[in-house]
């Protein structure tokens, strides 16, 4: 698990090769206390990127070499995506379809009204923040899981397959009386409070 709280403030990272709209960009967010990154291409950020670090990356679409569009995509299909606000100055319907199917939180045109801009970068903020929150969980709950016996996995099993305990009992050839005890050990392990929070988190931990 990663936390953030170690890793300072969520950072707005700006991709832009425009060196004026890098600038005119990080001061607009510095302006309303947000803390920056400026890139002048997807290379120049990936040499420098810490991916566990919070925040969003405002990118233009229109990058030489690999495409801000392109690499969103890429992002998005990784196995830590970001949460991506792109702007460019020539954006068609297709561009915007196809950016906002790859996850992209907005797709704004440039030149990009400050309202409009904060008001996307507040909402991908939030984003990335409800999908730490979400991984942090499930790392929590693998970590529970894997401080489980074999008999205690087991028995998860057959208990979330809807078994009673007199069936697991008889499928795993023990007295149902040590079955409540193995039951209960792994309850407690994965601070499940019911069968139905057992489900919840079996759930998760098999996606």
């Amino acid at each position: 698990m990663i936390d953030d709280r170690k890793r300072g403030p969520p950072t707005v990272i700006i991709i832009d090769d425009d060196g004026s709209v890098r600038e005119a960009l990080r001061g607009l967010f510095e302006s309303v206390g947000l803390a920056t990154e400026t890139h002048g291409s997807v290379p120049e950020f990936l040499s420098a990127d810490d991916p566990d670090r919070a925040g969003c990356i405002v990118l233009d679409i229109r990058l030489p070499g690999q495409s801000g569009l392109e690499f969103q995509e890429a992002l998005a299909k990784s196995r830590r995506p970001r949460s991506v606000v792109l702007i460019s100055a020539h954006v068609d319907v297709a561009m915007a379809v196809r950016a906002m199917k790859a996850g992209a939180i907005d797709v704004l045109t440039k030149p990009v009204r400050e309202q409009d801009l904060l008001e996307a970068v507040n909402r991908a903020l939030a984003d990335d923040d409800a999908r730490r929150k979400e991984a942090n969980q499930t790392a929590g709950l693998r970590l529970r899981y894997s401080k489980l016996t074999e008999r205690e996995r087991q028995i998860m099993a057959l208990v979330v397959a809807g078994k009673l305990n007199k069936q697991i009992a008889a499928e795993v050839q023990l007295a149902e009386a040590t079955v409540k005890l193995h039951r209960g050990h792994m309850m407690r392990k994965m601070h499940a409070s019911s069968v139905a929070d057992l489900v919840r988190i079996a759930g998760i931990l098999e996606d």
